[in-house]
């Protein structure tokens, strides 16, 4: 088998998010898990209470959480008001494709928990155009999104002068254990550059940038002025109010699919209504249409498995699935071609399936992927190689 795979769950070692492997072929993401078992998350909480207690203002928001609407949202705003007391500000960025249950959860978030709430969305064609840019430059239309979330709520403190941020969970350290728990990592400019947007940013995506990273066929007449809300503070900005970004993730003992549930309990949450064609749970990503769709469709060109491989892999660790169980969950939804999906993102950006299709061939791993007789064929993790669909063109 050309890729190895973890033998207690199912990730692949050529995988989006970077692992390692101990020498008993257990990938880092399994072994940071099993830290959990042994955290006093007793006294982890009392660290986030003291911790969260010294910014406590008088006159100003306590803290600033980043939400897209989602269980996650809901559970890092539950945890600041109604267990912590504190008085937050909430910062969404919106990119335009959420999905209608989504939409319903973010907008209930101001009335569940009575918090001032500010949601930037910038204009649609410009993020039209960031979808065909996104897709056409480095293999990701959603690249967009990754850039609002992790810099539009850092903007928003620094300008309201909220030093502390409170994220969810880290996820890179939960999926492919980047940090320890013992880490306590907190949110930085160089994990949002290097590795949540890949080494780009903002200025890439300007006629300028790309006329300097010598891909002038792809203009779209974007300047600094449409894309202000990517723009990253500088560094004195940052330094003046004393930002920082913490992990909930680091204090409370993280699982979703417990959070869901009391989110479901509690506020009424409501998970995706019509089941998705690339995974089988329904509680992520309502955000953005596409993120569970062709958005993911490309991790599996790119790099041989989709969401339904990382949705098995966080079960598999929480107990909830067997490894046999999700390697049959990875054969039914990694190889799905999205089809409802896949046209209505066409539509919105103009292209036909065979320009998507020829597009996404130049971003497939030559580790993972091998052309015989015409057909795109990979290595699977039950052992038997398959043939995904002929090369375009």
């Amino acid at each position: 088998m050309g890729v190895q795979y973890c033998k207690k769950c199912v990730y692949p070692a050529i995988s989006a998010t970077p692992l390692t492997f101990d020498d008993r072929g257990v990938c880092s993401g399994c072994r940071v898990h099993e830290q959990k078992a042994k955290i006093d998350w007793q006294q982890r909480w009392q660290w986030l209470k003291e911790l969260t207690d010294e910014y406590r203002s008088e006159s100003n928001y306590d803290i600033l959480i980043p939400v897209s609407g989602g269980k996650d949202s809901y559970f890092q705003t539950h945890i600041a008001v109604k267990e912590l007391g504190l008085k937050p500000l909430l910062v969404t960025y919106h990119g335009n494709n959420y999905l209608p249950e989504g939409e319903y959860n973010l907008y209930r978030m101001r009335e569940v928990f009575d918090c001032d709430h500010i949601i930037v969305r910038p204009g649609i064609d410009v993020l039209i155009k960031m979808n065909r840019l996104g897709f056409k430059l480095q293999g990701d239309m959603n690249w967009h999104g990754h850039c609002g979330i992790f810099t539009v709520p850092i903007q928003v403190a620094v300008r309201y002068k909220v030093p502390l941020i409170l994220w969810g969970e880290h996820g890179f350290m939960d999926l492919g254990g980047m940090y320890s728990y013992n880490d306590l990592v907190e949110f930085t400019a160089k994990f949002r550059l290097e590795h949540a947007l890949r080494g780009y940013d903002w200025q890439d995506f300007t006629d300028e940038g790309l006329e300097k990273l010598g891909r002038p066929e792809l203009k779209e007449g974007l300047t600094a002025k449409d894309l202000l809300w990517a723009q990253y503070p500088s560094d004195d900005e940052i330094d003046e109010v004393g930002v920082r970004g913490i992990y909930l993730s680091n204090f409370v003992n993280w699982e979703a699919n417990d959070h869901t549930q009391l989110m479901i309990d509690l506020y009424g949450w409501k998970p995706a209504q019509q089941p998705f064609e690339r995974t089988y749970r329904t509680m992520s990503n309502l955000d953005d249409m596409h993120e569970n769709g062709i958005h993911d469709y490309l991790k599996f060109i790119k790099f041989g498995y989709g969401r339904g491989t990382d949705h098995a892999c966080k079960d598999v660790r929480a107990g909830v699935m067997t490894r046999e169980e999700a390697i049959e969950k990875v054969k039914q939804y990694d190889p799905v071609k999205p089809r409802r999906d896949l046209e209505r993102w066409l539509e919105y950006v103009n292209m036909t399936e065979a320009e998507f299709d020829a597009i996404c061939d130049t971003f497939r791993d030559r580790r993972v992927w091998r052309i015989e007789h015409g057909e795109w064929v990979k290595d699977n993790i039950w052992g038997q190689p398959a043939s995904y669909g002929p090369v375009a063109g």
